[in-house]
């Protein structure tokens, strides 16, 4: 076989005795943009694309020991590299879509807490991208769910549980949210805050609000400046879901709802708003578990951090009021890719067909200030 699926690559990474070697043959620009961890890159794309033969020297450098699986964005050249590498004689196979494929990986593990339920931290390493499923006494709720259910539904189906609600922080400009189409096929409400759901059927949450899961209160707190209807989730001083508001080491971009054109404010008022947002965060318990929406490399699960820890670590916390927002304000790193379509998608101001979510939202991660 000459194929491997995702899945299955991505279980061998994670086995420390399996002395597979990812080999990606894009663009080295490309490369450093976006790529497996630990890949190695041999920048022969065109070499490929134009006559293979060429690029038989550079893959020959290759070790001889290791089975190769070779990477490209969608699987097309990097079957040829496996051609090129088989004829060599190298133990070869291409990574299924390549990186595309890559991106739907998920992986998932149970965060440790004393919630009267159970936690799972969902990873995609591919996006950088981090969903929390919280089971408590035969119900589940599901926290920024990516588009594809099956890695949900079968945690829940896992632990017997019946889906009784999905939240998402706020309207995502990074990936396309699975949350409203995870609600509707099984007929729960979607939460979001009415500041960003613009054109979306949701069951709107406001700041102060309690919605039990189970036997588990969770808490809303509205923590707007990212987007203006960003909430994180307090579970009872156990975690904080903060979505982009907060992570382990930056805090949220403040002008990608501007720049799409679905935010009426400006970046100066959303740093600000952003600065008042993290104090309400600040005041909880120092022994919480911050459980942002993202990481900024390809997570492991669980991906946690005290919030008393955070606070050590975050610089972005340790601003004064003036200096948070001339940094966050002008200090404007490189947009995540298709920010505009992805967030109007996430506000219900797009419909994407089912067949291009996926292209739509490849890339990496860029939602947190830098």
């Amino acid at each position: 076989m000459t194929d491997v699926p995702p899945d299955e690559l991505s279980a061998r990474l994670q086995d420390d005795d399996d002395d597979v070697l990812v080999l990606d043959v894009r663009h080295q620009d490309d490369y450093d943009e976006w790529h497996i961890p630990d890949s190695v890159n041999v920048d022969v794309y065109d070499e490929l694309q134009d006559d293979p033969e060429t690029a038989t020297k550079r893959l020959d450098e290759l070790p001889d020991d290791r089975e190769i699986v070779t990477v490209c964005a969608a699987g097309v050249v990097a079957r040829t590299a496996t051609d090129v590498l088989r004829e060599q004689g190298y133990d070869a196979t291409t990574l299924v879509d390549g990186m595309n494929g890559w991106s739907r990986v998920h992986r998932s593990a149970p965060v440790q807490t004393d919630l009267d339920g159970t936690l799972v931290q969902v990873a995609r390493p591919g996006k950088g991208c981090l969903s929390h499923v919280l089971i408590s006494g035969g119900e589940a709720a599901v926290f920024d769910p990516s588009h594809y259910h099956e890695e949900y539904e079968a945690i829940i189906d896992e632990y017997d549980a019946d889906l009784a609600g999905v939240f998402d922080t706020h309207a995502h400009a990074d990936h396309v949210s699975g949350g409203a189409d995870l609600a509707e096929r099984h007929d729960v409400p979607y939460y979001l805050h009415p500041k960003d759901a613009l054109a979306l059927d949701s069951t709107p949450i406001e700041d102060g609000a309690t919605i039990e899961v189970g036997t588990v209160d969770v808490d809303v707190i509205h923590t707007p400046g990212h987007s203006e209807g960003s909430v994180s989730f307090d579970l009872e001083g156990e975690a904080l879901l903060t979505g982009d508001t907060l992570f382990h080491e930056s805090v949220g971009r403040v002008e990608l709802g501007v720049e799409a054109g679905i935010e009426d404010s400006d970046v100066e008022g959303n740093a600000a708003t952003l600065y008042e947002s993290l104090q309400r965060l600040l005041d909880r318990p120092d022994d919480a578990l911050v459980l942002p929406a993202h990481d900024p490399g390809s997570p492991e699960p669980p991906v946690t951090a005290t919030l008393e820890d955070v606070k050590a670590q975050n610089a972005d916390l340790n601003r004064d009021r003036e200096d948070f927002i001339e940094t966050l304000a002008s200090d404007i790193p490189d947009h995540p890719p298709n920010f505009e379509r992805v967030k109007r998608t996430n506000v219900g101001q797009e419909d994407v067909p089912d067949d291009e979510l996926s292209e739509l939202e490849l890339g990496p991660n860029r939602c947190a200030a830098e």
